[in-house]
């Protein structure tokens, strides 16, 4: 038995290493059909059978890693040989300075159809990504109108603008001709690529050999347009390069292929390559290779030795041997009457080299035969010249009494091909014009259609489609006894349709999850919900605070999940540069960021609780549940113990501004509106009251820190809006602070914050709810409402007052002035009704104020020094966002002294009045229109003269 034991171990680990092998091998076969990159303004506009991407002009854009080292530019050509580049130091903009015209003119002058930014420089490529964007138009822009005079300009600057555009007409763009040179429009744009595969070239002995005197990051951008322009001929070149061992393939082993590959590398390292290279292989055979442009460019020369039935030896002898001829291969007969290769080799590799066309910018032109350019192999067209006769009998057309049969013979391949080009051309525009017939229009999209898949056999009408293919392959079965060539005629049919029609679809744009997890970094593995994570609060908002991951990655807890109790600001639960622990609960990967939580809730939660990302393997019949759930209720037991540990263990961690953080339980306090209880429990016992209860408060320790209160105030039924009071001048940490602080106001004790604050926010709640314009409905209700009148007066602009749902205490003043509504939060405070930074004594005059602008007031900017009017505000008479003058405002008056109990306060400096003569008596004090409170000590009212000093309901009054 432990004989076979060893034996089962060892098959079982040969069979994962299989495994994992095939899967790896598998990747990197997706990897290497993935096409090349198609412009939009070829992906969303013509089809790839029909307008193939060919050789395009490409600007490759490398972004460091490294922040003191520049951002690179590079111009490359058809062929990926480097034209140009520029380079953008280190710690400057792109879109600001000489930078910006340096950009532009860069790329006036190479005229691409597509720039590719690497993803290597994280979020940086991604915020290049968008300034280039908008340089890119700007660039087209100018091009594009370079011959439109613009209606203010004269004939003389017109003429001057156009002599500055002929340094940038040497340029030859894609697809032009000397007839269309002056109609041609540019079209560019920018995408973000995965540069994987040239951070490898970049940093290798083989780029360092081509490119000696450039920087590390200059030969990534290099490598990062050839990429783009074809990814398997980079791969190839990448494997092309032998190891100081004499191992091929050993860069392909630094790309991050398959999450396995580090370990199969280390102990199946040989057997990892041998997959790699039959999965380029097989690759390259779809693919097929120019043998001329392998030949030609060092880049490319990789593909050669992918070709079945040459090898890395083979592959390098061709290489050389049509280097030293000087001149490239006419046709594919050449290959064996120059005796390039041998007859076997030859038999073998022919079907998948291309002889390919060479434009007028090329070292090399010659007449090349219509089928070189084909899968097809010279036995079919050469040897037994059965594409000729197909050709010919589609045609209709004599042999026999021909004077040069080949010559004719081209003829009428060429006949055929045009012919079966156009009909693909037809099915294309009448497969466009009946789905859009049916969808609607510009619902089409010509980048998914393939005439070998959407179009069935019944709708071809070419001249090849109306022979009998068939017949053709049974009489050369039984006459000539050759067996059965049934499938090469069919792929003479289809080859005169589509010529070398490339397998591979156009590169994906990166988006969603490949996106998120080049430029962050993470894997749903890493990061998902429920992972505990740390990070530094880089700042504090009205809806919460933001947080920097490691990675650079940024994430936001809002408000409500800063804390379990309810939070005023973020200010109060976390400071600036402050560093928190936070659970994921979500990750929103369109938008780059995460949004995190430190409620104690969610920190319970079983870690299985948390939603599973599809992406994950799933959990199989053979995993162990009981295993997973026992480690998982330890972990629970272990993290309760530490909450709780925190929770009521008194601290004395001093926080930002002195401020000790953490929570004591308990307070030494006798008063009938004060709770040593949760947040929660406050809650309750308030809302199980009902009615009775409305505008009381209740007030408990608040678990911000060891030195604050939480007052629970009862707006109206159901609604309870939480308040944040600071202690100060603290006997001990259970005494109640001596003066209490609520938004820089201070109160001597409990009667006054309840006197002072609260009982005369009761009153306004009062006004408010008795108001004319106040209707106690939920805002959808009012916002139907409202349209009601709207459409009956389109004239008017009719509005209401009711209560915010999300908010408690505060209210809505909803409107309509054209069709949508919209709505202005009201506060209430002490000292009235607060709209914007403005307080109102009064509804009415709040309203009053609404009608002359319902728009709502500018908020001037505060200045660091005062202007010479002595205003802290913008100058007079400058233009609000809203197209009227604003006035200018009055001067910052000083804050009055805080009021005590044993003399009344004096009354605050206010400023001038506007429309009112300055002898008019200043405005009421802190205390609105009530006389403040007598001199002397605070008053003890006997018995339940006020509602707060009632006894509470049970279980406190037992």
């Amino acid at each position: 038995l432990p004989q076979f034991e060893v034996e089962l171990r060892k098959e079982l680990e040969e069979a994962a290493f299989q495994v994992g092998i095939n899967a790896a091998a598998e990747n990197l076969h997706k990897m290497a059909m993935e096409g090349p990159y198609r412009p939009i303004s070829l992906m969303h506009e013509e089809n790839r059978f029909l307008v193939p991407t060919d050789d395009i002009p490409v600007v490759g854009v490398c972004c460091p890693t490294d922040p003191k080292e520049p951002t690179y530019l590079v111009s490359v050509s058809e062929y990926g040989e480097l034209n140009d580049h520029l380079a953008i130091p280190p710690g400057t903009r792109l879109d600001q300075g000489k930078n910006r015209g340096k950009i532009i003119d860069f790329l006036l002058m190479s005229r691409p159809l597509a720039v590719l930014v690497g993803t290597s420089g994280g979020f940086g490529s991604r915020l290049v990504h968008r300034k280039l964007t908008d340089l890119i138009n700007e660039a087209v822009t100018r091009w594009n109108s370079r011959d439109i005079q613009g209606e203010d300009e004269d004939d003389e600057d017109f003429m001057q603008r156009q002599e500055k555009f002929q340094k940038y007409r040497p340029q030859r763009m894609y697809g032009m001709d000397d007839d269309d040179e002056e109609d041609l429009e540019w079209k560019c744009n920018a995408d973000l690529i995965d540069d994987a595969v040239p951070m490898v070239f970049g940093h290798s002995a083989r780029g360092k050999k081509e490119f000696p005197d450039h920087a590390p990051n200059l030969r990534v951008a290099i490598a990062i347009a050839r990429y783009g322009k074809d990814p398997v001929g980079e791969l190839t070149y990448a494997w092309n390069v032998a190891s100081d061992t004499g191992l091929f393939g050993t860069e392909l082993l630094y790309i991050n292929i398959h999450p396995m590959q580090q370990l199969l590398k280390t102990l199946r390292g040989p057997l990892l390559l041998r997959h790699y290279e039959r999965a380029l292989c097989d690759v390259v055979a779809d693919v097929g290779a120019d043998v001329n442009k392998c030949c030609e460019f060092d880049h490319l020369q990789g593909l050669l030795t992918f070709v079945p039935g040459l090898g890395p030896r083979k592959a390098a002898n061709l290489r050389q041997r049509v280097i030293q001829q000087g001149s490239a291969i006419p046709s594919r007969r050449s290959l064996l009457e120059n005796r390039f290769m041998g007859p076997v080799v030859y038999n073998n590799a022919v079907a998948f080299l291309r002889i390919h066309h060479f434009d007028e910018n090329s070292r090399h032109q010659f007449q090349m035969h219509p089928l070189d350019n084909t899968r097809l192999h010279p036995d079919v067209y050469q040897k037994n010249n059965w594409a000729t006769k197909i050709a010919t009998d589609a045609l209709e057309r004599a042999e026999d009494g021909t004077r040069n049969r080949e010559a004719a013979g081209i003829k009428a391949l060429r006949d055929v091909m045009d012919n079966s080009a156009q009909e693909v051309q037809r099915l294309f525009e009448t497969t466009k014009e009946e789905w859009e017939k049916r969808h609607g229009p510009n619902s089409f999209n010509p980048a998914e259609w393939d005439p070998k898949v959407h179009v069935p056999p019944d709708f071809w009408n070419d001249k090849v489609e109306e022979l009998d293919l068939d017949a053709f392959a049974q009489m050369i079965e039984q006459q000539n006894g050759q067996g059965k060539w049934h499938s090469h005629l069919e792929m003479i049919k289809w080859e005169f349709r589509l010529p070398f029609a490339d397998p591979r679809k156009p590169m994906e744009v990166l988006q969603g999850d490949r996106l998120f997890k080049l430029i962050t970094g993470e894997t749903d593995q890493s990061l998902r919900p429920g992972k505990e994570l740390t990070g530094k609060v880089t700042g504090n908002g009205d809806f919460g605070s933001r947080i920097k991951l490691e990675g650079e990655i940024p994430a936001f807890i809002s408000l409500k999940n800063l804390s379990d109790d309810h939070v005023e600001s973020a200010e109060d639960v976390v400071a600036i540069g402050t560093i928190v622990t936070a659970l994921v609960t979500e990750v929103k990967k369109d938008h780059m960021t995460v949004n995190m939580s430190m409620k104690m809730e969610d920190f319970r939660k079983n870690p299985s609780s948390w939603e599973r990302p599809e992406s994950l393997p799933p959990l199989d019949f053979y995993f162990d549940a009981t295993a997973s759930k026992a480690i998982e209720d330890k972990k629970v037991k272990e993290r309760e113990a530490r909450l709780e540990a925190l929770l009521l263990k008194p601290t004395t961690k001093i926080g930002d501004g002195n401020k000790r953080m953490g929570r004591v339980a308990r307070r030494a306090c006798a008063h009938p509106a004060f709770r040593n209880a949760r947040g929660e429990d406050v809650d309750k016992e308030l809302k199980e009251a009902g009615p009775a209860m409305v505008g009381e408060a209740l007030i408990r320790p608040s678990s911000k820190s060891a030195d604050s209160l939480a007052i629970h105030w009862m707006v109206r039924d159901g609604q309870i809006k939480i308040i944040e009071v600071n202690e100060e001048d603290k006997d001990n940490d259970a005494s109640i602070g001596n003066v209490l602080k609520v938004k820089g106001e201070s109160y001597g004790s409990i009667d006054e914050l309840l006197g002072r604050f609260i009982a005369p926010m009761n009153d306004f709640v009062e006004e408010l709810t008795n108001h004319r314009k106040f209707v106690d409905l939920p805002e959808d209700e009012v916002d139907e409402k409202l349209r009601s009148q709207k459409t009956a007066n389109p004239n008017s602009i009719p509005y209401s007052i009711c209560w915010m749902e999300m908010h408690p205490g505060y209210a809505s003043l909803r409107f309509i002035l054209s069709t949508t509504p919209r709505q202005h939060p009201i506060g209430i405070s002490p000292n009235g009704f607060v709209w914007g930074t403005k307080t109102y004594k009064s509804l009415d005059l709040l309203l009053n104020d609404f009608k002359k602008n319902p728009k709502g007031t500018s908020v001037a900017k505060s200045r660091s020094a005062p202007l010479a009017s002595g205003s802290n505000s913008g100058p007079a008479g400058k233009t609000s966002r809203w197209g009227t003058k604003r006035p200018p405002a009055p001067s910052a008056a000083p804050p009055p002294p805080q009021p005590t109990w044993n003399q009344p306060p004096p009354p605050p400096a206010q400023p001038p009045i506007y429309g009112q003569p300055p002898h008019l008596p200043p405005p009421p004090t802190a205390y609105g229109n009530r006389p403040p409170p007598p001199p002397g000590p605070p008053p003890q009212y006997p018995g339940q003269q006020y509602p707060y000093q009632r006894p509470p309901p049970p279980p406190y009054n037992r």
